[in-house]
């Protein structure tokens, strides 16, 4: 049985993709919910019932419970009954990963604990990074245990999201949840919380099963998703339409290959397999080996546009997306971001037109090249020399086919075959 603690109020650190969703299903169920974010901005424009990104329903949701006072946000951590963390969790050097983030959110929870508290790292993580965040917080507050139901209890767990972007609003309430606590009772009163506004089956385990059952989902794709890039260099190299090629194998009863890309992005797939590898290098070779397919993808695209771009004097590429998938305004570890910059560099005579009709301003890195510039898609097809499809969001599927005559059509996504 769960410990007799109120999780009335919860305060989720972090307001980003997976952050915000999860501070407005909390408040659409009933709790008092305070989000944290280091960005002023974010702030600002949640307590206006705002919404710094794109994803279906999310603003309806932070509009209301806003405006019933159910959801605030602030820079400064709150007391609460309940935390949520939810902060960045990238790879570093040999790809291992950097738990900064979670020791900052830990060390600006610790001052505010008085006992009781529940403590979970939504985070996609390591194993062992729940027991990281503990002993940072144990570390400042040393008054305290992880021994459950003493007045001087804390309870730590790790429940980590498992939504499609674009679906989070959806997916967040309907999905299971996998939920590891250092304790059976941490884990518990993790389950009672989240069963406010989850539907879906709560599956209860330790903190590091938790954690491992996220990467391996992510990892089981990441393979599954380099044996079909894989699979296009081979076939492009031997002249066969892999398109083609998958569509025949899949008619096998227990064939299932996914399609190809340029690439593999996303704060998931691209960065969670990396954790494995990092936590065991002599045996997760299978797993490195499909990070390095995947990753070495961008690269071969780059050289196809390279080579066809050998026939104009100053060629203009129309880039058609950089978010990370399709339909949606992320561009974390975007290949098709990677791509259109690399291309811009060593272009420099030549221009590239970027169509992402999902953003208003172009990143950075992109914004600040002068031979770089956010088109429209008529206006870019109608410029471009060469046409790179990268993305398949829904208004390149209706392109009027006559307007790429006479163009070269690099399409890594197979939209146009």
């Amino acid at each position: 049985m769960s410990p007799n603690v109120p999780l009335d109020t919860v305060a989720v650190i972090g307001l980003g993709y997976i952050g915000l969703p999860t501070a407005a299903v909390l408040a659409q169920a009933g709790k008092k919910v305070i989000g944290v974010d280091v960005k002023q901005a974010n702030v600002d424009a949640i307590n206006a019932g705002k919404v710094p990104f794109v994803e279906e329903g999310l603003e309806t949701v932070v509009a209301g419970t806003v405006a019933q006072g159910k959801l605030s946000a602030q820079t400064d951590t709150p007391e609460a009954d309940a935390y949520i963390v939810s902060v960045p969790t990238p790879f570093k050097g040999d790809h291992d990963a950097d738990l900064s983030y979670i020791e900052a959110a830990a060390r600006g929870i610790a001052p505010k604990l008085s006992g009781g508290e529940l403590v979970v790292l939504e985070s996609t993580s390591p194993p062992g990074a729940t027991e990281f965040m503990a002993e940072v917080i144990l570390g400042m507050r040393p008054e305290f245990t992880t021994e459950p139901n003493l007045p001087n209890s804390l309870y730590f767990s790790h429940a980590p999201e498992r939504v499609l972007p674009g679906r989070i609003m959806i997916e967040m309430v309907e999905n299971d949840r996998i939920i590891g606590g250092l304790s059976r009772e941490a884990g518990e009163l993790n389950r009672d919380l989240y069963a406010s506004f989850c539907t879906g089956e709560l599956l209860l385990t330790d903190a590091r099963t938790a954690e491992m059952a996220k990467l391996t989902e992510n990892a089981f794709r990441d393979v599954n998703i380099a044996f079909a890039n894989e699979l296009s260099i081979i076939a492009d190299r031997q002249g066969i339409d892999v398109w083609e090629l998958i569509e025949l194998a899949n008619h096998h009863p227990r064939v299932n290959i996914l399609q190809p890309g340029p690439g593999v992005g996303g704060h998931c797939i691209a960065v969670d397999p990396w954790f494995i590898v990092s936590a065991d290098r002599e045996y997760s070779k299978l797993i490195a080996t499909a990070r390095g397919v995947n990753d070495s993808k961008p690269e071969l695209v780059i050289a196809k546009v390279l080579e066809r771009a050998e026939r104009f004097k100053n060629p203009t590429v129309a880039a058609l997306g950089i978010a990370f998938k399709a339909n949606i305004d992320d561009l974390r570890e975007s290949p098709s971001r990677t791509i259109a910059n690399s291309l811009a560099e060593r272009l420099p005579e030549g221009s590239v037109l970027v169509v992402e009709p999902n953003v208003e301003e172009l990143p950075k890195e992109l914004a600040e090249r002068d031979n770089v510039e956010l088109a429209e898609l008529g206006d870019a097809l109608s410029r471009a020399d060469i046409v790179l499809l990268l993305v398949d969001h829904d208004p390149f599927k209706t392109i009027d086919r006559e307007l790429l005559n006479e163009k070269i059509v690099l399409d890594t996504k197979g939209l146009w075959r």
